[in-house]
């Protein structure tokens, strides 16, 4: 069933080709803060555009420091060598202000490719709300002049439904892994996880997941295992996959949960489809726990939750070097994990290889330890 989710994936990088030529609009985002529901209302496809290999980071070191986390510098390589197939098909990109690395990074990308920064608060109170609604208002505007479109309420709330049916769905197949033992390995989660923002087919998409966890509630089995469970929080980790999710398995462990933009952040909490949209859907965002928030101690709560949930024996928070807000967390997230009666280590690393070895060598005393 996995196998479906990957020929999915490459089967769409041509059809996004396709819906270019149909004069569908494609919208590069680089966020979870990015509003779909707006995206998918104007009748655009929304499209993921965060690299996650090293391999264009030399290219963007002409113009980016090397101490820049290397999220932000492989996805201006791509873009500078228009080497990513996404990143090409895309009309406009759209950037938020997260991160001051991202906000630089949007200045020089603007001579790439046009470029849509909506300005994200970072706190979350009743003026931030506020703000971000008329944010989301201006980008309602500017879409449907971008794209000679009409958001009327009526597509604008089938869009908040499909989006809520697909988080459903995700956090159902999340939660599978609540089972002991998990019924699906943390390689394969991430994978599907990964792969799931490049099918852009919204009710093939929703077909597949709904086969794929009902074909997994079938075969769960409740029996002893002495596999030990880890959480992943922390930065995306598509670009440490390899070094970290795989070596955790390798050493016997099991990854049953990730909180980070891969996973649950990405696909928590629905958007209240009665009532003012616009402002349901500034609420929802701004709900997302990222370290960008000031005084974000959601994520903290959420790890405890987590531990206890997915019974969980350690937390590895993922901080890629140069991200700041993430780096400042740690302590606060190793307290929560701690507080929750599991054990928590920090990995600060970045997209290359040559720390392998090393992350090995701290992963297998990790989980000796647990």
């Amino acid at each position: 069933m996995r196998m479906d989710f990957d020929k999915l994936k490459k089967r769409n990088s041509f059809e996004l080709q396709n819906l270019k030529a149909e004069g569908k609009p494609i919208v590069g985002t680089f966020c979870t803060y990015s509003p779909k529901e707006l995206i998918y209302a104007a009748g655009g496809v929304a499209v993921s555009l965060c690299a996650n290999d090293e391999s264009p980071i030399n290219i963007a070191h002409k113009e980016l420091p090397r101490n820049l986390c290397p999220l932000i510098k492989a996805s201006y390589g791509y873009a500078v060598s228009k080497k990513c197939p996404y990143m090409n098909a895309s009309d406009i990109i759209v950037g938020e202000t997260t991160c001051d690395g991202k906000k630089k990074m949007y200045e020089l990308l603007a001579n790439h490719k046009p470029v849509y920064v909506l300005e994200l608060p970072n706190m979350t109170n009743k003026r931030s709300l506020a703000l971000w609604k008329d944010e989301l208002i201006s980008f309602k505007e500017f879409l449907q002049e971008k794209f000679k479109a009409k958001i009327t309420q009526e597509n604008l709330l089938e869009a908040v439904k499909i989006q809520n049916e697909e988080r459903e769905l995700m956090c159902e197949l999340m939660e599978l892994n609540k089972a002991i033992p998990s019924p699906i390995k943390g390689s394969e989660l991430h994978e599907i996880l990964f792969a799931s923002e490049f099918i852009y087919d919204k009710k093939e998409k929703i077909k597949t997941l709904k086969a794929f966890i009902e074909a997994t509630k079938q075969n769960l089995e409740a029996k002893i295992s002495d596999k030990k469970r880890i959480i992943i929080t922390g930065c995306p980790s598509g670009g440490v996959y390899e070094k970290i999710i795989k070596q955790i398995e390798n050493l016997g462990a099991d990854v049953v949960a990730f909180e980070n933009c891969v996973g649950t952040k990405n696909y928590r909490n629905l958007v209240e489809e009665k009532g003012n949209l616009i402002e349901n859907i500034a609420k929802r965002y701004l709900e997302i726990p990222c370290s960008v928030m000031y005084k974000n101690d959601k994520r903290a709560q959420i790890i405890k939750e987590f531990i206890k949930e997915y019974s969980a024996d350690g937390v590895i928070d993922i901080v890629l070097s140069g991200c700041h807000t993430y780096a400042i967390e740690t302590n606060k997230i190793r307290e929560a994990s701690k507080e929750a009666g599991a054990n928590y280590m920090s990995l600060e690393t970045d997209y290359s290889r040559q720390d392998s070895g090393q992350i090995r060598t701290r992963l297998e005393a990790f989980i000796e330890l647990l």
